[in-house]
């Protein structure tokens, strides 16, 4: 079946994370995603590991399915490509700071006045307004800035960074979603827009009930662990085996009773320190050691077993390994595998978007090789001949073939 962004082409000029994450979720969509790359080198995620057969693991998870070409945007001739380019695409991408690209002559004005229903999305640390748009900012800083470190980890305990790049990939789907609705509002209007995501405006986006709880208390919010701040039980409880997660439903007035049955401590149900999950809240300190006494005496399949037929939440805490192999991600098909020519087979998350009725997103191919596809796209958008295109490699403005060598940087 065809994806749903069939029939639309991006120009991606994004590199290492935020940007990439973006226009691969349109790749996965059906979108035709021309990755253009800085030669001679490429993306600098080409060179980050871990590899295999001296080919970047990191760099296949977020390009795959996409096709590289590579132009010398500091030439002329290179500049010049690129304004054809935009002229024949419906999306330009880039990920740069503020400034890069009009320095290059192929900002957002100088391609909306060639092509007025260009969409063009810029992802940047900071935005392109404002005090701090200048400066440079990879993940931990905005995550560090917009507070989600400042509640990650446990009371007392330094700041903890969350085990994904939540900075780069929040900005990547909101990038996502801001060109699918540009794209939409495009069918009414004919004309194409600028959308300007700041990776620090992402952070403070995804912090609702931390701001909430904030300007409704005056109170700074703090880390808790695994649990929730309004309402408990709400984490994660050691087993006798491992871990398990529960989280009590809200509204269902039975179940703290149930749970208290089924863990032999029926003498907590009407106790007034614990009655209400406000007032469970509340008193966790006291609660706490009480409930990890109690889940310590079985196994987290048998408590799975146990609780499960109640309607409770309730699940394992997986490692990487267990949650790429459990019965519901295999059912949902969640890991795919593409063949690469080089590696061979190579395993990946699917889109969680695969399971669209007609439209179903999912994983074309692997990520390319540096500039695999610069003729191809040449001769198909600006109808370069064979000569034209051997024309501009041997001028070094169009490479078809270079990227990173592996082996030395990695005996480097």
């Amino acid at each position: 079946m065809s994806g749903a962004l069939d029939g639309v082409k991006v120009l991606d000029l994004t590199w290492v994370l935020s940007g990439p994450y973006a226009s691969m979720v349109l790749s996965d969509l059906g979108a035709d995603v021309i990755k253009l790359e800085r030669p001679p080198q490429g993306d600098v995620a080409r060179t980050t590991g871990p590899f295999v057969e001296h080919e970047s693991m990191y760099f296949q998870s977020v390009n795959r399915g996409k096709r590289s070409l590579a132009i010398d945007l500091r030439e002329e001739r290179g500049v010049a490509l690129f304004l054809d380019l935009a002229e024949r695409v419906d999306v330009v991408m880039e990920n740069f700071r503020p400034g890069v690209m009009e320095r290059l002559g192929v900002g957002y004005e100088a391609l909306s006045a060639r092509n007025p229903r260009l969409i063009y999305a810029a992802t940047s640390g900071f935005g392109q307004t404002g005090p701090w748009k200048d400066r440079p900012a990879l993940d931990i800083v905005v995550q560090g800035m917009g507070g989600i470190m400042s509640i990650t980890g446990y009371p007392e305990g330094p700041p903890a960074r969350p085990g994904s790049s939540i900075g780069d990939i929040t900005a990547g789907l909101y990038t996502a979603i801001g060109v699918l609705a540009a794209l939409h509002e495009r069918e009414r209007s004919g004309k194409g827009q600028l959308i300007d995501v700041s990776m620090l405006d992402c952070q403070i986006s995804i912090l609702e009930n931390a701001i909430a709880r904030y300007f409704a208390t005056g109170t700074e919010p703090g880390p808790l662990g695994t649990r929730h701040p309004s309402a408990t039980p709400f984490q994660a409880f050691p087993t006798k085996d491992g871990w398990l997660v529960l989280a009590l439903a809200w509204g269902v007035d039975n179940q703290w009773a149930l749970y208290c049955s089924e863990i032999e401590r029926v003498d907590l149900i009407d106790d007034p320190r614990f009655d209400t999950s406000y007032k469970r809240t509340e008193n966790h300190a006291e609660l706490e050691p009480i409930l990890f006494e109690a889940m310590r005496q079985r196994t987290t399949e048998e408590w799975i077993a146990a609780l499960a037929p109640y309607g409770m939440p309730i699940g394992p805490l997986n490692s990487i390994g267990q949650a790429v192999s459990h019965e519901q991600i295999q059912h949902r098909e969640m890991i795919t595998e593409v063949e690469h020519p080089v590696i061979g087979t190579v395993r990946m998350a699917d889109s969680p978007l695969k399971h669209m009725s007609r439209t179903p997103a999912g994983v074309t191919g692997p990520a390319p090789a540096f500039g695999q596809d610069s003729a191809a796209v040449l001769e198909e958008l600006l109808d370069l001949d064979e000569a034209a295109v051997a024309d501009l490699v041997d001028a070094g403005i169009v490479y078809t073939e270079g990227g990173p060598d592996i082996e030395a940087y990695l005996k480097a």
